[in-house]
């Protein structure tokens, strides 16, 4: 894809693909709060706005994640508005170990996120009709752009089946193939930074 990633000083370079002590299995930022439900196109306090429109403020977070018998199994990501990508995928099948990574990507590779987002138009969508989250599993996804903060919270979405059978299908198929592109999209980066052997 050539998406350009800036590389990291030794200061930078918090990259770690080992086991982490339990208390640390989470990727989540202070202040966070999992649980919330959707806030469709809150507004933000006039400071932040004034931050947003000034800076272009973008942030995203996405989890999906489930507590089954090997415990809790997730994968979370997220894009900060310094440029940071930080990544984490915990699985405990055949006793894995949590894989978080960290990298600061360009302007340019945060621009093509937003596009993403801003093409996808989730921003216009709410999750009051989507299924709840349930014991198999539950879905987070939340984007503030500029004065925008929106949070989703639904539950795991096996294959479009479970869209069209739900009670809002237009709205769940956008938020169903944005998370596919969001995937892919950091998948991409990871590899292409990550890789030790380059194709």
């Amino acid at each position: 894809m050539g998406y350009d990633l800036q590389p990291l000083t030794t200061a930078q370079a918090h990259i770690r693909n080992t086991a982490v002590p339990e208390k640390s299995r989470s990727l989540s930022i202070p202040g966070l709060n999992h649980t919330k439900k959707c806030r469709k196109n809150e507004t933000l306090p006039s400071s932040r706005m004034a931050d947003g429109e000034e800076n272009d403020e973008f942030y995203l977070r996405y989890y999906v994640g489930h507590k089954g018998k090997f415990g809790h199994e997730f994968l979370e990501f997220e894009f900060r508005p310094d440029g940071k990508l930080r990544y984490a995928n915990n699985s405990n099948y055949k006793n894995d170990t949590m894989i978080r990574k960290e990298v600061f990507v360009t302007p340019s590779v945060l621009k093509e996120c937003r596009r993403i987002v801003s093409e996808s138009e989730i921003l216009k969508e709410d999750d009051n009709n989507w299924p709840e989250p349930d014991r198999v599993g539950r879905q987070e996804l939340e984007i503030v752009m500029g004065n925008e903060h929106i949070s989703f919270t639904t539950s795991k979405i096996g294959s479009l089946m479970d869209v069209q059978t739900s009670k809002d299908p237009e709205g769940l198929r956008i938020f169903y193939y944005l998370v596919q592109d969001l995937k892919c999209f950091v998948f991409s980066l990871i590899s292409l930074h990550f890789k030790i052997k380059p194709i």
